[in-house]
Parts: C-alpha cells; structure tokens; sequence
C-alpha cells in the first residue's frame, strides 16, 4: 500500500530556503518536494544542481508555482517583506502553509494572514518558530507545567549571531524589519509559550547600540539591544539581541520561577568536546543559528506535514504569530525613540504624565 505523500513546494531558496528545501525533499518521509521557487539565478542555479535531478520543477514567478497540478502545500522561505502576500495567495488557493518568522514586519499585515486563516480553518497555517520544535525548550516547557520552578516570572532571552564582516546583515536590514522583529521574536515568542499567549503587556522599554556595523545606521537598526517587557500578573521578560558576537551562535533562555529556574543552553557548545591545553579549558559552539537548531527545524518539517495529512491539531496558533511581531514592534518603537511605553489591562496604549 503506497504511503500517503504531502505535495509541497518551497518559496525562496536563500539560506533558509535552502534548508527547507533539502529537509522536506530527504529528511521528512512524509512529504514529496514537488516545486521550488526563486527570482535570483543564483538560487537557481543551486536548485538545477540539488533539487531538479530529484524531480523537483523550479519556477522564477511564484503564482505560476502555486498552479503545480496536485499542490497541497507551501513553504514560504523569501525575504520577510513578501512573507505574508504569499502566504495569502496560498491560502486562497486552498494551500496549507508553513511560513518563515515573522509573519510580516507590520502588525497589520500579519493581522490579514491570521484573518485569511481563520476563514479556511480546514487548512494547517503555520509560522515557523523553530525554537518549539527544539527537544531542550520542550523539555524545558513540560519541566515548567509539572509545577517544578512555581510560577515563571521573569524570562530571560537572547538572540546572538556571529559577527560576519560580509556585510550580509546590513543587505539584510533593509527587509528583516529591525533588531527586535527579525532576532528577538524568537526570545518573544519564548516568553508568550512560557507565560501564556494571553499575556498582556504593561510597559516596553528599550535600548541600543551600533557597534561594529555602522552601515545599519542609514536602516536605523542596530547591532546590539536590549528590551524590557512587563506584562500584567507581575511577569518582565528581558530580550537582548547582538550581530557581533566573536565566537559563534549563542541563543540562550533563562526561565526564573517562584521555587527555581530553568535555563536552555546557559554553556552553549558545538558538541562534548573540551580541550585542554596550556590556554586553559576550552570548548567550540556553533557558529549560526542552523547548527544549534538544525534538528528543531526537521521536526517541525516533519510535525507541520503530519498535521496537514492527518488532520491533527498544530502545536502552536497562528495568533500566538501575530503576538510576537505586535510586541517586536512595541520594542522596535521604544528603541527608536528612546521612550517608555505604558499600556492598560486591556493592551490600550495610555500616557504618564511627566516633568
């Protein structure tokens, strides 16, 4: 009896394009890699050599990838700008939809891919926070529903990336957003699975610096900041995200309870070697983000499929998207103009008075 495949097509082929392209084509047996697409003849030319001699069709114009006889799903991977067009054209095609973080660099606009959802709720739509699908944050989570920590109450969360002199994260900047949508949404969505998705918040504050890349400057983003959030019910959530980091990828979570603390990845390395030399005591950590999570991002590839076949619940709502670029952008405008901002139980922006 031939196994149920999900048909699916993957939208850009840049780094993360690229990575979801060769999972759902070799690392999810579910899933049958059908399509590819991508407007840069770069990408192209990669996919002529990894994806087409595995019967992978490859498309320069999304819409007539969408028209792939038997297509049932998506995979949106292009630039953060185009993340929520797309994503609705496939759902009004009837197209399930794994789309990259964040849905789109405007609360507004990720508001109208959560409308589109809602009105196809048959379909599986989902937003691609990869750091859920990681065995340590799960465990983490299961660690702090039992009750072991007491009541979570300050969180803790960093984004760091290495420093690429390239210039990749300037080109970059003018698309992703800034620091607090494009990083730290991950460390923001962190705190809503932590806390709870119905958190309200009561004040943003927020800080920032350029420091080894000043051509961010002319996108007003920054290379290093940090973001204070206080939510109702006595919870702050504290985020700081950095583009230089010298030694590698260091993504590290702290979860702070009444009775104890959980921390993720607190001694960040790249495997369980430790040498030892007259230097001292030493250790490598992975230098991007895929090579702590390469393995979250399978199972999510692999748990998004059984849900589009299967008909099972997803392990996250879309709102909960939506959530986490509304409060990147509070952060984003606190870091812009240097102001608190104070909100009431409802999330209704108010003012303080001040001297």
């Amino acid at each position: 009896m031939a196994i149920s495949k999900l048909k699916v097509a993957v939208a850009g082929l840049g780094r993360m394009g690229k990575r979801h392209a060769v999972h759902l084509l070799a690392r999810t047996p579910r899933a049958e890699l059908v399509g590819a697409f991508t407007p840069d003849e770069s990408e192209l030319a990669w996919g002529r050599a990894n994806l087409e001699p595995f019967g992978v069709k490859l498309f320069t114009d999304y819409d007539e990838m969408l028209k792939i006889e038997g297509l049932q799903a998506v995979c949106i991977a292009t630039v953060t700008t185009v993340h929520a067009e797309e994503a609705i054209k496939a759902i009004e095609k009837d197209l399930h939809v794994l789309c990259e973080k964040p849905l789109s660099t405007s609360v507004e606009i990720s508001r109208s891919v959560v409308e589109a959802a809602r009105k196809r709720s048959h379909l599986k739509v989902m937003c691609g926070f990869s750091r859920r699908f990681d065995a340590s944050y799960r465990d983490a989570r299961e660690k702090a529903d039992s009750g072991m920590i007491g009541r979570p109450s300050i969180i803790r969360s960093q984004t760091c990336d290495k420093h690429d002199p390239g210039g990749f994260f300037v080109e970059y900047a003018k698309f992703s957003g800034g620091c607090f949508v494009d990083m730290s949404v991950h460390d923001i969505d962190l705190a809503l699975w932590f806390f709870g998705e119905d958190s309200i918040v009561k004040s943003v504050a927020a800080s920032g610096i350029v420091a080894v890349a000043p051509g961010l400057k002319q996108h007003g983003d920054y290379d290093n900041a940090v973001g204070i959030v206080e939510f109702y019910g006595g919870k702050v959530a504290y985020f700081f995200c950095s583009r230089m980091m010298a030694h590698g990828q260091e993504d590290t979570t702290e979860i702070i309870g009444t009775e104890g603390k959980l921390a993720v990845n607190a001694n960040p390395q790249a495997n369980f070697v430790n040498t030892y030399t007259s230097t001292g005591i030493n250790r490598e950590v992975p230098p991007h983000y895929y090579g702590r999570f390469e393995h979250a991002f399978v199972q999510e590839a692999n748990e998004w499929t059984t849900a589009c076949l299967d008909g099972t619940k997803l392990p996250m709502k879309l709102s909960g998207a939506l959530r986490a670029v509304e409060i990147g952008s509070y952060l984003q405008e606190a870091l812009r103009t240097g102001r608190k901002l104070y909100f009431d139980e409802t999330e209704r922006r108010v003012e303080h008075a001040s001297l």
